[in-house]
């Protein structure tokens, strides 16, 4: 009898991965590269190229912008990075962001096995964190997939989200070779994540993506409503309805959303927002196709 990691992966195999492949038409295999850095050749610029790959010495003497060419590993490794912490168990039951979250790394390591690159996972929260090292094959993502499916143990009131230590892990973790690392969260935490968020994207190619539910960007008018913030366990009972609240409410959502785009623009890195009501599909495409684009 298959289990619930099976059939999740079934699912997610038939609607999502073979869907994006005729979607893309195999398109993403050029996107994300290994490791690989012997040179090859120089060529002249194109607003197309990496500006980190022109060779500033040839540019000089020629007075005309060259890059240069390397071959490059088709094969890499990839790193997936899932914060756990209670925050992201907001939203609906099998809709919120720990389950969204939890489809989409699924998915995502299903389509990158699939050129026979490994994929590791590190999922984090404050109180535990575990790595699943490296591997590849249809076995690693069913290990994968049972660790995000089985239920967290319930816990009391705590800290805030310490992103930065969960990234400071990361950079550890992944140091020996370069790879390609995905940062997936709420980005809901104590701030100051971006210097080590930076430090990760100098060795690595980095893909951060925010996973947020509507219901966090405005608050429905549904009059009195007990209010708890997932981190702390603080409760708060408020009037929804109350046009002041509401104004607040919003100017605090609207400072949170400029300090995560500042956060991201310092550390170097573009955030690809998918929110809980969105189809897995279409978010999986906008991922992949805005990846290739930096």
């Amino acid at each position: 009898m298959a289990t619930a990691t099976d059939r999740l992966l079934r699912r997610l195999e038939w609607q999502v991965v073979r869907r994006l492949d005729g979607r893309l038409q195999g398109a993403y295999r050029t996107l994300w590269h290994g490791a690989g850095t012997d040179f090859t050749d120089l060529r002249t610029y194109t607003p197309e190229d990496d500006v980190r790959h022109i060779d500033w010495n040839v540019t000089a003497r020629l007075d005309e912008p060259f890059v240069r060419q390397y071959a490059e590993d088709r094969d890499m490794t990839a790193w997936l990075v899932l914060d756990r912490s209670a925050s992201m168990r907001f939203g609906a039951a099998g809709h919120g962001k720990d389950s969204v979250s939890a489809e989409l790394v699924v998915a995502l390591a299903r389509l990158l096995t699939q050129g026979g690159n490994r994929i590791g996972a590190i999922l984090y929260d404050n109180r535990a964190h575990q790595v699943i090292p490296p591997r590849t094959g249809r076995n690693q993502i069913l290990r994968l997939a049972h660790e995000l499916t089985r239920p967290q143990p319930a816990t009391g009131p705590g800290a805030t989200t310490d992103l930065a230590a969960m990234l400071r892990l990361a950079a550890a973790t992944t140091s020996v070779r370069r790879s390609l690392v995905f940062v997936v969260s709420d980005f809901i935490g104590d701030p100051g994540w971006d210097r080590p968020l930076g430090m990760l994207t100098h060795r690595h190619e980095v893909v951060a993506v925010r996973i947020v539910d509507p219901a966090e960007l405005e608050l429905p008018d549904v009059g009195l409503v007990l209010v708890e913030d997932a981190e702390t366990g603080e409760q708060l009972l408020v009037d929804s309805s109350d046009p002041l609240l509401r104004r607040r409410l919003a100017e605090q959502v609207g400072a949170h959303e400029q300090a995560v785009t500042e956060g991201m623009r310092r550390a170097g890195v573009r955030p690809h927002r998918i929110t809980t009501d969105q189809d897995l599909l279409r978010a999986l495409v906008g991922l992949v196709l805005q990846s290739g684009r930096r």
